[in-house]
């Protein structure tokens, strides 16, 4: 008999996002390849309720910011980091774990996203070019986890965002557990995890795209493995 699974996908579905197209497919893809019956449950940001993610064996914050409900996404991530949930974020997810992380881990109370607090201290920033519908190659950190799910050192991968860790803050950011793991060619942040939680990754490229081939999306199948 097959191991079922519950994951949480947090996060407002829009039907023309491609990330939010690649991401059923992805779950889907993985669950088969590791023999798991898996329901992934949308969870829309204004109906986010901690207690009910109780239920759920890992979760993910989606691409698709500004969120309807920023403040609730960042109580979800906050409690994955510290209830040891797997947790998985990419693109907003991304951008979200790494601001929720310098707020509440490195105390910086100002710090914020510049698309949604143009007066904080801009852990998040705009990319000095847009990677909307863009590839481009990344490299990871051997040993790492990304390194690890993917069993390669280097990838070509997908995005959709104008925004990335602001590269004044990269070096203070890692100054604990977290641990900036993989980069662009020019050297930019594009992947973290936390070296003290059972699975914590976030990246700003969005891995489950590749479902759109019909291919497995490493860190989707890593994530889910985690869940079991």
């Amino acid at each position: 008999m097959k191991q079922s699974v519950r994951v949480a996908l947090v996060g407002d579905y829009r039907a023309s996002a491609v990330a939010h197209q690649a991401i059923p497919p992805a779950v889907q893809l993985a669950a088969t390849s590791l023999s798991l019956n898996v329901t992934a449950d949308w969870i829309a940001t204004p109906e986010i309720d901690l207690p009910r993610l109780h239920d759920y064996d890992a979760v993910w914050v989606v691409p698709g910011s500004p969120f309807l409900n920023d403040a609730g996404v960042f109580d979800v991530i906050r409690w994955a980091r510290e209830s040891g949930k797997p947790f998985l974020g990419s693109c907003a997810g991304f951008q979200y774990a790494v601001v929720e992380y310098a707020r509440n881990v490195l105390g910086w109370e100002d710090a914020g996203h510049a698309e949604t607090d143009p007066d904080a201290r801009w852990v998040i920033a705009p990319l000095a070019c847009s990677l909307v519908e863009q590839r481009g190659e990344v490299t990871f950190e051997p040993g790492s986890r990304i390194a690890q799910a993917y069993g390669a050192l280097q990838s070509n991968e997908g995005y959709h965002c104008n925004f990335g860790v602001n590269a004044e803050f990269s070096e203070a950011l890692a100054t604990r557990n977290l641990r900036i793991t993989s980069w662009d060619l020019e050297g930019d942040v594009r992947g973290v995890e936390l070296t003290d939680h059972p699975f914590f990754v976030a990246t700003l490229f969005q891995s489950e795209r590749a479902a759109l081939q019909n291919r497995l999306s490493p860190l989707v199948v890593a994530w889910l493995q985690a869940a079991q």
